[in-house]
């Protein structure tokens, strides 16, 4: 996975080269994504955010988020309501695999071409054009093994 500071650049970037602003809440909320190594809810990340601005409310970290995901920068974990940070920002054809320890709660992205490649054509057999796609694989990770 690329560092911090990778990623928020290459964040900047595509928000220049698409016409969008990447303001400095939305990069807040991003690098608080970032630096957490792991999901993250919205009230968590209230939290974190209120720690730096105490206004801030629901309504913030959800527009935020919005846009996040929008961009591509962020994923959903759709099974805990959570959120992680996209280890390939601007990936062209992007899919993901989220493999999701059921013991620790980390999650971790991995991406497998053929894997994406295998989905698309199965959607395209049925007539379905894919857009998004995130795979949830709960488990056990390597760590909590070794225990």
């Amino acid at each position: 996975m690329a560092n911090k500071g990778q990623l928020l650049a290459t964040a900047q970037q595509l928000c220049e080269q698409r016409g969008v602003r990447l303001t400095p809440q939305r990069l807040k909320v991003l690098t608080l994504i970032i630096e957490h190594h792991s999901s993250i809810s919205a009230y968590e990340l209230l939290d974190l955010l209120r720690e730096s601005e105490p206004q801030a409310k629901p309504p913030t970290i959800y527009r935020a988020l919005d846009f996040l995901l929008a961009q591509g920068f962020v994923h959903k974990v759709e099974s805990t309501n959570s959120y992680i940070a996209c280890c390939l920002l601007g990936h062209a054809d992007h899919f993901s695999q989220l493999l999701i320890c059921s013991q620790c709660g980390n999650v971790e992205e991995c991406h497998d071409e053929e894997l994406a490649k295998l989905l698309r054509q199965r959607a395209e057999q049925r007539g379905f054009e894919v857009t998004n796609h995130v795979v949830e694989s709960h488990g056990v990770c390597q760590q909590c093994k070794n225990k």
